[in-house]
């Protein structure tokens, strides 16, 4: 129950008790987590699913479920995996796609970020292109690919015109949600301010729409991933480089399929690996600053 009592010492005291509160409310101690915490809750557990993954996979070999050119022993995929390694190709075959994927993604952002804003803060444009992004978000990118090609022919411009349609409109409309969040005090006071314009979008809008412009990109990156290995699957020619697509379609083309497990296992890893490199450390950096350290653990 609150005190009833008005004396100056009173009243003094109960400031005293808000403003402890208000500071015990402002700190958010943010502990760094031990290294073997991280092994135990980080690491072990994916290690342990590859492991199980791996035995039942070996358990089905023995166990002859299906011919072995259906379901190869993962021996097999392990020594495509060598032989690459040992011609020199491997890390040639990685980098080509994910140099095209960082690429076009980057500038997927570039324009995805400008019209993100644009949709969310001009009505009108919202009202003409809101519906159009969201049916681009949800169009399988791999049906640009024969439009690309009989635009640009089977070049690098046919597969970043891919990744750009598959991942500026995931982009934008992730901005797009995370501005429709902002609470309006913020816009308020920031106009109070003279933040208005660009210089509103730059302080105001993107720093509080930060945590959905995130998830935006997350799945921008996903969706340029994506369209990608579709346009190397079908647009294969010589002149485009050996990248994890074509190099899955020409284990496909050849019956190999310790080679076509390979290939989808390489796609794998790189679309894990930049989410645990890029994405993941941003994500938890930006809720950790929002004081939400527990959710970014």
């Amino acid at each position: 129950m609150a005190s009833t009592d008005t004396s100056p010492q009173a009243e003094s005291q109960d400031l005293a008790g808000l403003e402890a509160g208000l500071d015990a409310l402002d700190s958010v101690r943010v502990e760094r987590t031990p290294f073997t915490q991280v092994l135990l809750h980080k690491v072990l557990p994916p290690a342990v699913a590859v492991v199980l993954v791996l035995a039942v996979w070996k358990v089905l070999v023995l166990a002859h479920v299906t011919d072995d050119y259906k379901l190869p022993d993962p021996s097999a995929v392990w020594h495509s995996l060598h032989e690459l390694w040992l011609r020199g190709t491997l890390l040639d075959i990685v980098w080509t796609s994910v140099s095209r994927g960082l690429l076009g993604f980057l500038a997927a952002l570039v324009l995805g970020t400008p019209l993100g804003l644009l949709v969310a803060r001009v009505r009108f444009v919202r009202a003409a292109l809101g519906p159009i992004l969201s049916g681009l978000q949800s169009l399988p990118s791999v049906a640009w690919v024969p439009a690309a090609v009989i635009w640009l022919g089977i070049t690098d411009s046919a597969m970043y015109a891919v990744i750009l349609l598959g991942a500026v409109p995931s982009i934008a409309n992730g901005l797009v949600s995370g501005i429709d969040q902002v609470p309006p005090l913020y816009l308020r006071a920031g106009r109070t301010l003279g933040a208005t314009g660009a210089r509103g979008a730059w302080h105001i809008l993107l720093p509080a729409a930060l945590p959905g412009y995130i998830a935006g990109l997350k799945q921008g990156w996903a969706f340029s991933w994506r369209s990608l290995m579709a346009a190397e699957l079908i647009a294969s020619s010589p002149d485009l480089g050996l990248g994890l697509g074509q190099y899955l379609e020409n284990a496909r083309t050849d019956s190999d399929m310790p080679g076509v497990l390979l290939g989808i296992l390489l796609i794998l890893f790189v679309g894990i690996a930049i989410d645990l490199i890029v994405f993941s450390p941003l994500e938890r950096r930006v809720l950790r600053s929002r004081g939400l350290a527990a959710a970014a653990r």
